[in-house]
């Protein structure tokens, strides 16, 4: 199983919506995807389901190793396509440093894999701390996901320091490098700010593929779907669609062929 997280500076900049429906693209191809909500504020699961506060999750696990996959993990209409919710003991992940859960995320990620899953997906919270620091610690790749805008493009380069870092607890870490959402072709300073962005880094750290401000997100949200299963999602898709096979070409050869 190939584990990849998705991560972010700072909050706002779309991680769940893209974690959502990237996971639906790569299940939508035949890969069979878990996505797991690492995020405290269970934003996945109240995106797909309502009822999403009264389920067990990731961080109910990390509190007890000893709860049952079979309580956690939650089918959708898609066989290949499933979801891990953050969790009724999400408060959970108020202690500690980064360290302070790493062999229980590890423990995890083996007990999904013990699954026959090909893939998983894990939103994270903003930052680096705490259990997300864990998480990246734990993961195949990592994807950062950046809002095109003047104010955050400045800090990407402090992320990605930090991601260097983190690569003394996890030297087989890939990062796939940064995907700009939020993109408005309308709005100078938002293509501005996606030019400054490919600039700033090397070709190879940004993605091709931007994810555009779209209010059919939120129209998907409300119905609790993804925007693959909305009979007007069909071009937006497209996009997580290129995504994929960005993501796919990103990874090791042999990573490749199994996802």
């Amino acid at each position: 199983m190939i584990n990849i997280a998705v991560s972010s500076q700072k909050g706002g900049v779309g991680k769940t919506t893209v974690s959502i429906n990237l996971a639906h693209a790569f299940a939508r191809a035949g890969v069979r995807t878990l996505l797991v909500d690492a995020d405290p504020q269970g934003s996945v699961g109240l995106s797909l389901t309502r009822q999403s506060r009264l389920l067990a999750g990731f961080y109910d696990f990390l509190k007890d190793p000893s709860t049952p996959l079979e309580r956690l993990i939650v089918p959708t209409r898609l066989e290949t396509f499933a979801l891990v919710a953050s969790g009724q003991a999400s408060d959970y992940e108020a202690g500690g440093g980064i360290g302070a859960h790493l062999s229980r995320v590890r423990d995890f990620l083996h007990a999904v894999a013990g699954r026959g899953y090909d893939l998983c997906i894990m939103d994270t919270a903003a930052g680096l701390f705490g259990v997300t620091g864990d998480v990246v610690s734990s993961s195949d790749a990592i994807m950062i996901l950046q809002q095109a805008e003047p104010l955050g493009i400045r800090s990407v380069p402090k992320l990605l320091e930090g991601l260097n870092r983190m690569r003394v607890m996890n030297p087989r870490l890939s990062i796939l490098g940064v995907c700009l959402t939020m993109v408005q072709h309308d709005l100078i300073e938002s293509t501005e700010a996606a030019a400054a962005l490919r600039q700033l880094l090397p070709p190879e750290m940004v993605f091709q593929t931007q994810i555009p401000r779209n209010p059919l997100f939120v129209r998907a949200s409300a119905r609790g779907l993804p925007i693959g299963a909305m009979e007007e999602g069909a071009a937006v898709q497209a996009v997580f669609d290129r995504l994929r096979v960005e993501i796919e070409d990103k990874l090791q050869p042999g990573d490749a062929r199994r996802v």
